[in-house]
């Protein structure tokens, strides 16, 4: 069997058109909290070449590939591909080779270019959990066979996480496997089971790390710690606020000049809703959801068991990710520091985004 195999019909236009729009909207947008950088002595040449270079061309040759190769030959190697993920991740944590940054060690440096091994963890979990989901010898129903193996690869994935720390992307991950399960026919009492265990652990995750615990607070009570750790909310609120029906104008976001943190990372959405609006951030979040919908309709459609619990999980992965930033702007959800996908600063973000999205693409050309 061939590894490329061409096939009748094209792939689903409008799930790429819609990625392709959320790409090209993402850049522009980030072009714009950019020229923040300018005030900080950052380069805004160097950051938006990188973004373009690694990100949007670098992703662009994955999806390509990705789109081309038959789907089932990924089944094959979704167990070594999810066991180099955790190597990868894992290497972080060694005195020496991981970047620390921020408080938290999650990059590599290789070449002079570093890069977050997380994400390719993330799409390594999805490919592996699919796989297991759909061969004959797994029995969603059963708790040997469904819930247990589940429990046992967030655990695992979950320790390294931790560790870093990176709670957001283990919040991503519980969600997106969860999503899998279900759609496998998973038995309705295990996954309130796997529910409340979530649960249990996040509670002893708080208990153990005081920062949750401060996030928490700061949710709740925004103005107890306004200068501290109040300080990026009520920053992000202002942009969002200042921004009313139709925004400042595109460049003309001042909440990025050196007042709102990270405007380049997770808090892009608030410099896109200080300069395109009430309109603009309707229109954003409107995307994320057709292209979440048109995801999940491919999935349906899918040929077979690996191929549907493999759409479903890249496409709720995206998604997850994504609205976990917004609702965290619009303090709806506690701040979680994961990206907003095809929008934040992170090339390696973008490229698992995009590898994943290639994935789905792929799957699409034998839709049912």
């Amino acid at each position: 069997m061939k590894i490329f195999r061409a096939t009748k019909k094209p792939v689903d236009k409008i799930f790429l058109g819609l990625t392709l729009t959320l790409l090209g909207l993402g850049f522009f947008i980030f072009s714009s909290a950019s020229l923040g950088l300018l005030a900080s002595g950052t380069s805004f040449a160097s950051v938006t070449l990188k973004q373009f270079a690694i990100g949007i061309v670098g992703g662009g040759i994955g999806t390509y590939i990705l789109s081309r190769i038959h789907y089932p030959h990924l089944r094959k190697v979704a167990f070594w591909v999810f066991l180099s993920s955790m190597i990868l991740t894992a290497l972080v944590l060694i005195p020496g080779i991981g970047l620390t940054h921020g408080g938290a060690t999650r990059w590599l440096v290789v070449g002079g270019f570093s890069f977050q091994p997380a994400e390719f963890l993330k799409l390594g979990t999805v490919l592996y959990v699919a796989a297991l989901f759909s061969s004959r010898y797994m029995n969603p129903v059963h708790f040997k066979q469904g819930l247990l193996p589940l429990v046992i690869i967030l655990t695992l994935v979950a320790s390294l996480l931790v560790s870093q720390p990176d709670t957001g992307t283990i919040v991503v991950i519980g969600i997106t496997i969860f999503a899998m399960y279900l759609a496998a026919g998973g038995s309705k009492l295990h996954a309130i089971i796997f529910a409340l265990l979530g649960l249990i652990a996040f509670v002893a995750l708080v208990l153990a790390r005081p920062y949750i615990a401060d996030r928490l607070i700061t949710f709740l009570y925004p103005d107890r710690d306004a200068q501290g750790s109040g300080y990026q909310i009520k920053k992000a609120e202002l942009a969002i606020g200042s921004g009313q029906i139709t925004g400042r104008g595109f460049g003309q976001s001042i909440q990025k000049f050196n007042l709102l943190p990270e405007p380049v990372g997770d808090s892009i959405f608030a410099v896109a809703a200080e300069e395109w609006g009430f309109v603009g951030s309707v229109a954003i979040v409107l995307l994320f959801m057709f292209f979440t919908l048109r995801g999940l309709y491919l999935a349906a459609r899918a040929p077979d068991t690996f191929a549907r619990l493999l759409a479903v999980g890249i496409v709720i992965l995206i998604a997850s990710q994504s609205f976990i930033n917004i609702g965290a702007m619009l303090q709806l959800i506690p701040l979680s520091g994961v990206p907003l996908l095809f929008i934040s600063q992170g090339g390696t973000a973008l490229l698992g985004a995009l590898f994943g999205v290639g994935i789905v693409l792929n799957i699409s050309r034998y839709r049912t």
